[in-house]
């Protein structure tokens, strides 16, 4: 199956002066760092082809996942592939240190990977031994996108926690990164985050190009459209959405058990998408195709990246986003009050 003719690049120019150019359909690597369940190396190169093959040439990774077992997993797909014909992100902020097999961090929710330990450091040195480390797991001559990885109350789990590794990232880390980007070492710079208070926050502290923001623009959720997301427009900053589905309800519907944020969907959750999918049906539209398209309206959004752990589910999701969304079901999702106003919209 090719599928890259159906993949429309999206440009976006980063403050180096360097242009990236991204397919609206991302590919995150997470699920190959075995998230919540191992998949057998031959069936994550089969799944890293199914994305080159439907046209897929962004890549996003990160040492959280699968403690390393990503980024080099990546290192086995991309070695023999042109440099300059995909676009490549990975993360700083947490180093991975060798340890015993019952301490390694994600038990429970990466299997079968490397015993390591994570070791969050968001300091100017912690970044550059985190960007050197990346560069070996991975095996390539250039990343173009480093971001600064979970600062948010999310993953600390307070907001003076979160604050306290904002401030030793813009003190540390980020200069780093500036330097690179300056130096041309990298095209840019920005930060994966779950929300976008956050995001927003950073965006007016420092000069970043872009912002990978996990689950909090999406066909259920539009807060963002306060503040942030036009602060991006603004400022030129582009955005990769994470999460369209909202870690799982978008996609099945509002069935009994459906995740929303990782947790079983509460009830005001499951009602709501219940009368999104509602207005779908009524257009001949499913809801996880209009989940999928919904980000891309946004003039920053450059590249959507849902996730697949088999060549199944990534060539669904190229299927997906070919769907055609006729536009009054935007204009019905606004009139019945389950999408913002303000939403710019998918053409």
């Amino acid at each position: 199956m090719n599928g890259a003719e159906s993949q429309v690049p999206r440009r976006f120019t980063t403050r180096s002066r360097r242009s990236l150019s991204f397919t609206e359909l991302g590919f995150g690597t997470a699920p190959l760092g075995n998230l919540y369940k191992a998949i057998e190396e031959d069936m994550a190169q089969a799944t890293l082809q199914a994305a080159w093959d439907t046209g897929c040439r962004y890549f996003d990774t990160a040492p959280l996942y699968g403690l390393g077992l990503a980024e080099t997993r990546l290192n086995h797909f991309l070695r023999d592939r042109s440099r300059d014909s995909y676009v490549l992100s990975t993360k700083v902020g947490r180093l991975l240190r060798i340890c015993p097999p019952e301490s390694r961090t994600g038990i429970g929710k990466f299997f079968d990977t490397p015993a390591r330990q994570e070791i969050f450091d968001y300091s100017y040195d912690g970044v550059m031994r985190s960007i050197e480390d990346s560069f070996e797991r991975i095996g390539v001559d250039r990343i173009d996108i480093f971001f600064c990885h979970d600062v948010d109350v999310f993953t600390h789990g307070s907001k003076e926690a979160s604050d306290r590794r904002i401030r030793e990232f813009m003190d540390g880390g980020y200069r780093a990164l500036a330097s690179l980007r300056d130096q041309g070492v990298i095209a840019a710079l920005g930060a994966g985050v779950n929300e976008w208070q956050v995001c927003e926050r950073m965006a007016r502290e420092g000069d970043f190009d872009i912002f990978l923001l996990a689950g909090r623009y999406t066909l259920l959720e539009q807060e963002a459209l306060g503040s942030f997301l036009p602060y991006c427009s603004e400022r030129d900053i582009a955005i990769v959405l994470g999460g369209p589905y909202n870690s799982g309800i978008l996609a099945t519907g509002p069935k009994p058990g459906a995740f929303y944020n990782y947790e079983p969907a509460p009830p005001e959750i499951l009602d709501r998408v219940a009368r999104i999918e509602r207005v779908c049906g009524v257009h001949g539209v499913k809801l996880i195709e209009a989940a999928l398209r919904f980000p891309l309206g946004h003039p920053a959004v450059v590249s959507v990246i849902p996730g697949a752990q088999t060549p199944q589910e990534v060539y669904r999701n190229a299927e997906i986003i070919k769907a055609r969304i006729p536009r009054p079901l935007w204009s019905d999702l606004k009139t019945e009050g389950l999408l913002r106003p303000d939403a710019p919209v998918p053409a």
